[in-house]
């Protein structure tokens, strides 16, 4: 990687319809449902999409290039989110916009985000474009936005039922262990359910607690079980 070099330097001008075009958006995140959304708002924003699901694998796109944009969830598989964002903010060159996202306690992960030294933060569920494109455009260089005058997109995007079902069958697979992993699957649960508007399934995720029993694992993946059961095959 050539050390100061990143997708701004190369951007093409942005349009009106396509603000962050040019842009490469890093989406650190574990959730299939919160990445298949940010796809497309990044593809009906202009920007490239890569995909980390975890740490280590953030870190290998990050041993090989530089994106304009990166977006972390703080609850990650192989360690706290809070930790990649403080790391991408003492690199050099740091990565231009580094934004937290989340589902759980939204304003102490928005003010944690903050304090390790993201730009931003997008509370979940992500699926306003007008307020995917705002909070990116607020942080870039005045002289990389369009002069173009240009509207507010209050449109929302639709991710496939498919990933939705992917998440669940990630949860039913870590409560087939031995010892479930309960704080991460806690975390991850409730931003699927804020994620996918569900409200049933974040009242099952804010019961998880350290005294998860057997019984209650069992009882979890049924109810997990019922719900992929109920879901059509494609939206």
């Amino acid at each position: 990687m050539d050390d100061g070099i990143t997708d701004l330097d190369f951007r093409p001008r942005p349009t009106a319809d396509r603000p962050l075009l040019g842009l490469t958006v890093l989406v650190v995140e574990d959730s299939r449902f919160a990445s298949e959304a940010m796809r497309l708002l990044c593809l009906r924003s202009g920007a490239r999409i890569r995909r980390a699901d975890c740490i280590a694998s953030a870190q290998r796109h990050l041993n090989v290039y530089r994106p304009a944009v990166a977006i972390v969830d703080l609850g990650l598989p192989d360690g706290s989110g809070l930790d990649l964002i403080a790391r991408m903010h003492a690199m050099r060159p740091r990565v231009p916009i580094i934004l937290g996202t989340s589902g759980a306690e939204r304003e102490q992960s928005q003010w944690q985000s903050l304090e390790s030294g993201a730009n931003g933060f997008l509370a979940k569920p992500l699926e306003s474009l007008g307020v995917f494109q705002a909070e990116i455009m607020q942080h870039l260089p005045d002289d990389l936005h369009t002069n173009t005058l240009r509207t507010v997109n209050a449109s929302d995007v639709e991710p496939d039922i498919l990933a939705y079902r992917e998440d669940l069958t990630h949860a039913m697979d870590l409560l087939a262990l031995d010892q479930p992993p309960v704080g991460y699957l806690k975390r991850f649960l409730l931003g699927v359910a804020r994620s996918a508007g569900d409200g049933s399934l974040e009242d099952r995720a804010q019961g998880l607690d350290a005294g998860f029993a057997r019984s209650d694992q069992a009882d979890l993946r049924a109810f997990l079980s019922r719900k992929i059961q109920g879901l059509p095959m494609a939206m």
